[in-house]
Order: C-alpha cells, then sequence, then structure tokens
C-alpha cells in the first residue's frame, strides 16, 4: 500500500513523516478551530478596511462642505447646456449565452452544486459539495472528508442548494486517505446530479471553472486553467505526524478559497473533473487576518479517483485502497524511491508475498519510473500507488547496483 497505517500487517512504505513540500498549503475550508470565525471576509481596497474608508471619507466631506454653495450655482448654470442630451435606451433584458461558454456551463452545472455548513461542539465551517446520484426525493453528495468530519462524532450538517432550500445530511461514508467523503439527502424533489468526465483525457492548459462557497458566499464561480497535471501535494500531519493525505491532484490556477473544498472542478463541457481540496497560500496579508487567500494555485483531486473511492463508500461505507508492501527510505537524498535497507524492528522492508516481493523488488532497489511516470521521491510514489486501484497492473523501472531494470505489479488492496 502507498500509506503505512492503510496496508495488511507487514512494512509501511515510508519509515518517516513526509517532508511538506509545500510549507503553507491549507484547506479551503475556514477555520473550524474558530467558533467565532465569520463566515465572510473582510472588505480591503487599496489598504483600507471598510471602516477605515468612511472615516476618511466623513473627512474629505467635512473639509469641502464649505464650497459646496459656491459650486452649486455653477452646476445649475451648465445643467441648460445639456438639457436636450439623452443616453441610448436599455438594451433587451434577453440575451442568448451559447451553451459552451462560460455562464452557459455554469447554467447547467450550478443546481447540483451545494453549499454545506458544520457545526460541532466548538467548532464551525463551510465547505461546498456535488450531486453526483439521485435516487428519487434523495440525493448523494460527494466532498473532502475534511468538511464533514467534524460532524462525525456529534456535529450537525446542512446542505444549502442552489434554489435556496436547506436539509439536513447523514454521513453514507468518509476516507481520511483519499480526503472524501459521501453525504446523503431526503426529502427534496427535482434534484440533479451534475456529469461526470474523465479526468485522465485533460491536459495541461485545458480550461477549468471552479464553482463553490468560498468564505460561505455560496454559488461563486471562478475560471481558469488546468496547470498541471500529476501534482504531489501532501497535506495534513498535525498533532500525529502521521495523520496526513498524499494526493496526485490537478492544479489550476482557477480562484480557490477556503470554503472551496469539496465543490467542482469543471471541464468546457461542463462535466467534473475534479473535487477542489488544496490551496497554496502566501505570506500574511495584515490586517489580523491571517494567510492570504488565492494566489493561482489551488488542486483538486481527479474525478476519476474521486469516483472511484465514492462507488465504495456508497456500497460499503469503506474503501480499498492500493498497496505496493515496502517500506521507503523517506531519507534517500537522490533521484526516485529507494527501498529500504533495514526495517527499524518493524518486520521486513518488504512483505513476504505482497505485491513488490511477487515482482522480484528488493531491500535497497530504487524506483525511478512506476507506470511511465517518473518518480521523485518517496511521496510521488506513494501518491501515484494511492491513486489507482486494487489489482490494477503497473509497470515499474528501477535501479539495482547501478544496472537499470523493469518488472511489472499487481498491486493488492485494503479496506480502510
Amino acid at each position: 500500500m502507498s500509506d503505512a497505517k492503510d496496508q495488511p500487517p507487514g512494512p509501511p512504505e515510508s519509515k518517516q513523516p513526509p517532508t511538506q513540500k509545500y510549507s503553507e498549503v491549507v484547506f479551503g475550508q475556514p477555520d473550524t478551530e474558530r467558533p467565532d470565525a465569520p463566515d465572510r471576509p473582510t472588505v480591503v481596497q487599496d489598504g483600507w478596511t471598510r471602516w477605515g474608508l468612511l472615516l476618511a471619507v466623513a473627512a474629505v466631506v467635512a473639509l469641502v462642505a464649505g464650497s459646496i454653495g459656491g459650486a452649486t450655482a455653477a452646476f445649475l448654470m451648465n445643467r441648460a447646456d445639456g438639457a436636450a442630451v439623452s443616453l441610448s435606451p436599455i438594451p433587451s433584458a434577453s440575451i442568448d449565452r451559447a451553451p459552451d461558454s462560460i455562464a452557459g456551463i455554469v447554467s447547467r452545472v450550478l443546481p447540483a452544486v451545494v453549499s454545506i455548513e458544520v457545526r460541532a461542539p466548538g467548532r464551525r465551517g463551510t465547505g461546498s459539495g456535488v450531486v453526483i446520484a439521485t435516487e428519487g426525493n434523495s440525493g448523494h453528495i460527494l466532498t473532502n472528508n475534511h468538511v464533514a468530519a467534524p460532524a462525525a462524532d456529534g456535529g450537525q450538517l446542512r446542505v444549502i442548494f442552489h434554489g435556496g432550500q436547506e436539509l439536513s445530511a447523514e454521513i453514507v461514508g468518509q476516507d481520511a486517505q483519499s480526503d472524501l467523503a459521501v453525504l446523503k439527502v431526503a426529502g427534496i424533489s427535482g434534484l440533479k446530479a451534475a456529469a461526470l468526465g474523465n479526468s485522465d483525457t485533460v491536459v495541461v492548459g485545458d480550461p477549468a471553472i471552479a464553482i463553490g462557497a468560498p468564505f460561505g458566499l455560496e454559488g461563486t464561480v471562478t475560471a481558469g486553467i488546468i496547470s498541471a497535471k500529476d501534482r504531489t501535494i501532501t497535506v495534513g500531519g498535525g498533532e500525529d505526524p502521521f495523520d496526513f493525505s498524499r494526493l496526485n491532484a490537478l492544479q489550476t490556477d482557477a480562484a480557490i478559497n477556503r470554503g472551496n473544498s469539496g465543490g467542482p472542478l469543471v471541464n468546457a463541457r461542463g462535466e467534473v473533473i475534479g473535487i477542489n481540496s488544496v490551496i497554496a497560500i502566501g505570506p500574511s496579508s495584515g490586517f489580523d487576518r491571517g494567510p492570504s487567500g488565492n494566489v493561482g494555485i489551488g488542486f483538486a483531486i481527479p474525478i476519476n479517483q474521486a469516483r472511484r473511492i465514492a462507488e465504495q463508500l456508497i456500497r460499503t461505507g469503506s474503501v480499498e485502497h492500493a498497496f505496493l508492501g515496502v517500506v521507503l527510505d523517506q531519507l534517500y537524498p537522490g533521484e526516485g524511491a529507494r527501498i529500504a535497507t533495514d526495517s527499524d524492528g518493524n518486520g521486513p522492508v518488504i512483505q513476504p508475498g505482497g505485491p513488490a516481493d511477487r515482482a522480484g523488488l528488493r531491500p535497497g532497489d530504487v524506483i525511478m519510473k512506476l507506470a511511465e511516470r517518473n518518480v521523485k521521491d518517496a511521496d510521488e510514489l506513494i501518491a501515484t500507488i494511492q491513486s489507482k486501484a486494487p489489482g490494477d497492473q503497473l509497470r515499474v523501472t528501477y535501479r539495482r547496483a547501478d544496472q537499470e531494470r523493469t518488472t511489472t505489479v499487481t498491486l493488492a488492496g485494503k479496506s480502510s
């Protein structure tokens, strides 16, 4: 498996907690650690807060009040010169949008996008989600696990639909490793599911549209492109250094902010190609507001992986994850991912009878390529494996004693 805590008894895939490549990568939801966290952003313009602007305007008004009387006479004299001027009429309110325009695409997808409010003891937050299946007057909603997780133990989830209707939701299943969760709502008619696309066919430069509720602003739409594919992102690792997720993500420059988590990333055909999950943030923006928001670097879980996880959660409530069955040396400084040479007393570095063992891999082998993808380090190898399904056969290129070799592994699986 690609993660120590999700594989059968035997060696974990990594000996050390991952090194955070993006030191300021955060989940996209508001600060759930603060019950009083605002649902709306503070308006800032040219370095002034809203109240600062009001005070400044009041001062200017006081300075110019004395000159209003003289200016009024000149104004009244000048109005006579423009008495015959009229502006063009207001255009017709009916304007057709092309189906393949951003407005046309959004009009088809927006009814399937929801805002999610989470309340738990001492915690509060908002996120986004997308309807992926309907059954009569009920439906299933896909979102991020980190959006739904606070409500797993005694909390409440409320879903706000595009038309304004609000319903309570239950968690059908959640998976921390992939950072995905499925919710279910009942008692709503006319609900439509979004069309799911094929994230394997996405290429860099494709249009991308993000829809969600950043800072609780429901139905917010932003547009950009696919900036990169197969981007390895490691997130999490709070109090428990091994409590983290590795994502093999789509990168986009469509604006994503806190609260966009769980919402869809959509292609030019109106199909969901990803679930918006993580943003990279810049330094603090001042005004005691904490870290800044969107800087044009957002990440989404590819929909092909999310679809597979969601189907399992709906059917069984758990997920079977793929694993390789090795311990990886996280401290290896070279290119590639090296299988450890000692177990530090935690069992063999290659699980006997596991996928790597059956493929002929040995301690000290350096995996250079997996499924035709170059492997830079251990995190990238694990993220790639986690994006695959148990039973997938992958061609492996590895180095042993300065000699390059190839083999084929069949990934095994274990339920979370």
